[in-house]
């Protein structure tokens, strides 16, 4: 079947290609957020890799199946895109209030999340979470695309070399520091298990704390080294006593509490906030050892429409 669509597509059927690439889609799309961090940005690049696998079909030498001479051409063009800096950077936003001193500054402004879709129930769990993705932010973009060929997607050494134009010796060594620096970066935690009874709990407990105002409530369902924050303002805030600081300044300085709605994102909770109906930003549960570990509150709305 694929070698009929395959040569169809190489005479130039548009609907044929399709057929040929629809079934990698999702996948590819979720790759170059992986690589990326940017629901918007990893659209982008995909309507790249299908336009350029379009344009490269007659130098496709079958050598690879076709799902993985997608992915090379995906992962090249994630690793140009962010050479070439056209991640979209947001214009950092002005606090409605005197934020408190932040624990530090995040270094991933461009951070976004990624709607509920078949890809993300397809993918594990671990390597779709916000931390994850963040924490491939952090390496260099060849380490990042290696971990992810290699732990994630299971090409082998020297598949990976190939992808990549490297040796399998340079695979390796790569693969070794990027490892190192990911468990350095995300500790190993017992999580709640998704869309379990455990998590509902702990969902519907943040939300009524958080609608109601009551601040001791929603700190009591926090670990000790909670953490805070508020992709694209670069502010975070780490421990609970400090969410407890900024939440107290912030609900001090406002009057009204966003209405939630319950969705997902990322394979994590997430509830759609809106103030008087209109979009107010995204806020994802991380949940660890049966307690809420980290709140990522995303202030744009169109993150909401997404979810």
């Amino acid at each position: 079947m694929t070698d009929a669509l395959l040569a169809r597509a190489r005479a130039g059927d548009a609907e044929a290609f399709r057929d040929l690439v629809d079934p990698y889609r999702g996948e590819l799309r979720l790759h170059c957020y992986r690589l990326l961090g940017s629901f918007s940005d990893a659209e982008d690049v995909l309507q790249e890799v299908l336009l350029a696998a379009w344009r490269g079909l007659a130098t496709f030498e079958e050598r690879a199946s076709p799902r993985t001479w997608l992915y090379r051409i995906a992962t090249n063009r994630c690793l140009n895109a962010i050479r070439d800096g056209r991640r979209r950077i947001p214009v950092e936003p002005v606090p409605p209030f005197e934020p408190p001193e932040p624990t530090r500054r995040s270094d991933v402004p461009w951070l976004r999340p990624y709607p509920e879709s078949p890809e993300l129930h397809a993918a594990r769990r671990e390597t779709v979470e916000l931390a994850f993705v963040a924490g491939l932010q952090r390496l260099p973009p060849r380490q990042a695309a290696t971990l992810v060929l290699r732990d994630v997607l299971g090409y082998t050494a020297p598949e990976v070399a190939d992808l990549l134009d490297t040796t399998e010796t340079a695979v390796k060594g790569t693969l070794q520091r990027a490892r190192a620096t990911m468990t350095r970066l995300r500790p190993d935690r017992e999580r709640v298990a998704a869309g379990s009874a455990e998590e509902r709990r702990l969902s519907r407990r943040f939300a009524e704390a958080f609608v109601a105002g009551d601040l001791p409530g929603l700190l009591a369902l926090l670990t000790d080294d909670a953490w805070l924050a508020m992709p694209p303002a670069p502010h975070e805030y780490h421990g609970r006593d400090a969410v407890a600081a900024f939440l107290r300044v912030g609900w001090a300085a406002t009057t009204s509490r966003p209405d939630l709605a319950p969705t997902r994102a990322n394979g994590q909770p997430a509830f759609a906030c809106h103030l008087s109906g209109r979009p107010a930003g995204l806020l994802v549960l991380t949940c660890h050892e049966g307690r809420i570990s980290g709140l990522t509150r995303f202030l744009d709305g169109s993150a909401v429409r997404r979810a």
